[in-house]
């Protein structure tokens, strides 16, 4: 016979009391001590139930959840705390699709810029503070390899909540390197031989016209803002992606996908 699921924690009421909810996106503040990163949704908790560097600290699954965990066999770091969908529906916008997992966990760690493997391709953000787009540009970097992203400690979302569950697992794959001065990050990648390409649609060259070599470090900006003026004086090169439409800006996203295709292609 199946294991029989766990028994509702007596703690759980308390400890709902006690928590406020996890912020009103479903984050936490980075940098703040003892912050957890609060991971739900299926593809998300199981990447990280399955990623070794990651320490879980809570799981909350409602009866299906942890049924469809057992019948996978998925290796539980800890003993999951039975909840109602609605217990978890509570603590996360009404948007949220949690999918009956919630986990608590502690955030990865980064490699340093000195550290970043430069046989590849690198994403560098400057300010793109949306969630779901930072969440979606993370999926896309790992099914293109990229080989990490680098943005500012402020003036990004943290990675957790609704960036994690837009990423759909992708967190657990593509390490998210913060510094705190976005232009000296890019002189050091710069001094590493990273060749860096900034995205700007008003540039006169096309990306896919480019000598694009590795490593190469492509820099996206903010939509709307795009490249600050000292992000993109600090790039080698200024290029635009050649779109045969009436539209010449995409969001963020889509932008990131199109540029790692090309240049995925140039360097391989």
């Amino acid at each position: 016979m199946p294991p029989r699921p766990p028994r509702p924690s007596r703690h759980w009421q308390s400890k709902r009391r006690t928590q406020r909810g996890y912020a009103a996106r479903g984050e936490t503040r980075r940098g703040a001590p003892g912050d957890a990163a609060i991971l739900y949704g299926w593809h998300t908790v199981t990447a990280a139930l399955n990623n070794p560097a990651r320490r879980i600290r809570r799981l909350l699954a409602t009866e299906n959840a942890v049924r469809r965990l057992t019948d996978e066999g998925i290796t539980l770091p800890v003993t999951p705390e039975l909840v109602r969908p609605d217990a978890l529906a509570a603590q996360l916008t009404p948007d949220a699709v949690h999918q009956g997992l919630l986990a608590e966990a502690d955030p990865l760690s980064a490699p340093a810029i000195e550290e970043l493997p430069d046989d590849g391709i690198v994403l560098v953000l400057d300010q793109i503070t949306d969630p779901h787009n930072v969440g979606a540009i993370l999926r896309t970097a790992a099914a293109f390899a990229v080989g990490a992203i680098v943005t500012t400690a402020r003036h990004g979302p943290d990675a957790t909540g609704v960036l994690a569950k837009s990423a759909s697992g992708a967190l657990e794959l593509v390490p998210i390197v913060l510094v705190q001065n976005l232009a000296r990050a890019l002189a050091a990648l710069k001094a590493r031989g990273f060749f860096l390409v900034g995205l700007d649609s008003a540039a006169p060259d096309d990306l896919a016209a480019l000598d694009l070599h590795a490593p190469l470090a492509l820099v996206l900006g903010a939509e709307g803002k795009g490249l600050r003026q000292l992000t993109g004086a600090t790039c080698d090169r200024l290029a635009r992606l050649a779109l045969p439409g009436a539209i010449k800006s995409l969001n963020v996203s889509n932008a990131a996908a199109l540029a790692l295709y090309i240049a995925r292609r140039a360097i391989s």
